[in-house]
């Protein structure tokens, strides 16, 4: 059978992985951030390979069919490494794009480039920001400590931040409109700053933002390689029967 590594941590990597399982040797590696993921499935590597040269080598030494990378829409640097190790082993690549969102009528957003200009666009006038972002990205927020922060993440965020005003709240979605709504209006929040991810999972703060006219300062996605590319799990799943075609192999 034919091995597939997908670099993943998002919900569609794993069913990715479980869509290939039945017909490829796949494993599934996490970059280790999440302290506790989801059960995936398949067998799973954690940690990071050294850049692009340790994923190169990687590939090589395990004699990696194909490359999937699955990783989340910020993931930059990750999807940078990806291709180039794909170039330099001769490892053919795939990637799993999903759309992002699209704003709407009744949408207030504030389009930023970086974590840093929405800390910018906060304003120097206090307000109650919910920053439902990767607890890696959130102490850039120290810099504007007259906020009150609402901050939600997976993990507990460690150190907290050095502001005088901030509330933890962990959490794993999909998060629903209705509960969103509820938590806006009970934390009495008047922004909230978010990263452009796309799908269902996370979009219920930006539809409760609509409902109720809150601004939503909205970090735009990073340019990313041009490689070969899906929007959705089934796409993709038969971009790598037609490349790897297991059907041929088994000789049926």
């Amino acid at each position: 059978m034919k091995k597939v590594l997908i670099l993943g941590g998002t919900t569609e990597a794993r069913q990715l992985a479980g869509k290939l399982a039945a017909d490829f040797l796949v494993t599934l590696s996490l970059a280790g951030r999440t302290e506790s993921p989801v059960a995936q499935g398949v067998p799973v590597r954690s940690g990071g390979f050294g850049g692009a040269d340790g994923l190169a080598a990687y590939l090589e030494e395990t004699r990696t069919d194909l490359l999937i990378d699955a990783t989340h829409p910020y993931a930059a640097r990750i999807s940078a490494n990806a291709a180039k190790a794909a170039r330099l082993s001769g490892v053919p690549i795939l990637a799993l794009r999903r759309p992002g969102w699209e704003p709407v009528e009744g949408d207030r957003w504030t389009l930023v480039d970086t974590v840093g200009d929405a800390v910018q666009a906060l304003g120097p006038a206090p307000r109650r920001a919910f920053l439902a972002l990767g607890r890696q990205e959130v102490a850039a927020f120290e810099a504007a400590p007259q906020h009150h922060y609402l901050i939600r993440s997976v993990d507990p965020v460690e150190p907290k931040l050095a502001v005088p005003d901030a509330t933890y709240l962990l959490a794993r979605g999909p998060f629903r409109e209705a509960d969103e709504r509820a938590l806006l209006e009970s934390k009495r929040i008047d922004v909230v700053v978010s990263k452009n991810s796309g799908g269902e999972a996370t979009y219920g703060k930006i539809a409760a933002a609509r409902a109720l006219r809150i601004e939503v300062v909205m970090v735009r996605r990073p340019i990313l390689p041009d490689v070969r590319c899906a929007e959705t799990t089934d796409e993709l799943a038969a971009l790598v029967d037609h490349l790897l075609d297991p059907v041929a192999e088994r000789g049926v």
